[in-house]
């Protein structure tokens, strides 16, 4: 059904190269993928991930910061960046003509960074002053407390952001040690989609990054072990901000697609269950829905929502109910019908942006060795029965498994909406 192009090299030094060329369009977009996150970080060096993300911007031996964004902004085009738990990724868009620069421009920023010491210090400043708007955005940072109290003990439990003590304690020889050690050509993969050839983007990848060097040491890691504890954080805000939820499943786990189909049918859009009764009906909530994520070595499902702090026992005793009717009931054959179609509409429209394409290229190759094919993902995704719902929803929806975490002005005695123990927290 789905008409992929996808061609994939490896270079002699090991980097991955995967594009799609799209002759329809105009537009080109590149990513260089680096396979290191906040999950492989030092306890002493919390937030270095991001930390380096944000100096790659900061000048090259041969262009400043200004140059940087300036040489592809003057083209129309986009630069950016970001960093998960597991990997970092920088990536620009531009016209397709624009490919060579843009692969100059960020293999510039990855392999001739200068790091400056001052430059360094006054990033600490940036991003301390995230770190505090973070914590001062309470629809935000109770996502982040979610994965601590789910996974106390497991580095996938902490924030991508890092603390401030780590942050503040960053020096220039950390920040070179981590990369000779995390960014090796065998943890690379370029990844892009437009209107150009692959061999052209493959050559540019040998051109520009075809003389690193290095191996990273095998990650090995565990299993992350699900809490089933609570934990409030006091806030005097207007809304109590709430993850209720569990672990799931690993990106190597099949259980991911009846998940996706029960998220989609609980929180995931406006004709959701959860955002139907608690919004719709009933008023009790301006934001309530669901997602999941997963990683190597685990996954997690969660409910999120804010409401006023007298509705919150209301609007958790919905959700549990909503929760509840799955783990007894399933879904009726209407929803899962329709969860598939919306899952397979949110496929092909996923199609229409070249950024989206490679993200969904440079992840897969990351994750998997190669490119999953979307006839392969709505195979699966059209073979989950009622059966599958039912296994996973007893799983996720264990009262024992179950994981709350909130922030906002809930007085002391509340009854706790996962269960016994809540954990306060000033």
């Amino acid at each position: 059904m789905f008409n992929e192009h996808i061609e994939t090299t490896v270079l002699p030094n090991g980097i991955r190269v995967v594009s799609e060329t799209v002759d329809y369009v105009q537009s080109v977009s590149i990513g260089i993928w680096v396979g290191v996150g906040e999950r492989d970080e030092p306890t002493t060096h919390l937030g270095i991930s991001h930390f380096i993300e944000h100096m790659l911007f900061k000048g090259t031996e041969r262009r400043s910061a200004r140059e940087i964004a300036d040489a592809i902004e003057s083209r129309g085009g986009h630069l950016n960046a970001f960093t998960d738990k597991e990997y970092t990724c920088f990536y620009a868009s531009a016209l397709a003509e624009d490919a060579p620069l843009v692969m100059d421009v960020l293999s510039d920023m990855l392999t001739h960074s200068v790091l400056d010491a001052e430059e360094i210090e006054r990033e600490k400043r940036v991003v301390l002053e995230e770190i505090k708007l973070h914590n001062d955005t309470p629809e935000d940072l109770v996502h982040d407390l979610f994965a601590q109290t789910l996974w106390r003990r497991h580095p996938l439990g902490r924030p991508v952001i890092g603390q401030t003590r780590t942050v503040s304690a960053l020096q220039r020889d950390d920040l070179v040690r981590y990369m000779h050690a995390h960014y090796t050509p065998d943890h690379i993969v370029v990844a892009a989609s437009g209107n150009v050839p692959h061999a052209q983007i493959a050559d540019l990848t040998q051109r520009y990054l075809g003389n690193l060097q290095g191996t990273r040491r095998v990650r090995r890691g565990n299993p992350p072990v699900p809490s089933g504890a609570a934990k409030i954080v006091r806030r005097p805000t207007e809304q109590v901000h709430f993850c209720i939820g569990s672990q799931a499943f690993s990106h190597t786990d099949d259980e991911r697609y009846p998940l996706t189909i029960l998220d989609t049918v609980l929180g995931g859009n406006m004709s959701s269950r959860l955002f139907q009764e608690i919004r719709e009906k009933r008023g009790l909530a301006y934001n309530i829905g669901s997602y999941s994520l997963s990683y190597r070595e685990g996954g997690l499902f969660v409910i999120y929502g804010g409401t006023s702090p007298h509705t919150f026992q209301q609007v958790m005793d919905l959700t549990r109910a909503e929760m509840a009717k799955i783990k007894e009931q399933s879904i009726t054959d209407e929803e899962l019908a329709k969860a598939k179609t919306q899952i397979r509409g949110a496929l092909v429209l996923g199609l229409e942006s070249m950024r989206g394409r490679m993200m969904r290229m440079g992840k897969s190759l990351l994750y998997y060795g190669r490119v999953i094919p979307l006839d392969e993902i709505t195979t699966k995704i059209n073979n989950v029965t009622h059966r599958d719902i039912l296994r996973v929803a007893s799983t996720l929806f264990d009262d024992r498994a179950l994981t709350l975490a909130a922030v906002g002005p809930l007085p002391r005695g509340t009854k706790n909406g996962a269960k016994a123990g809540l954990e306060d927290v000033e």
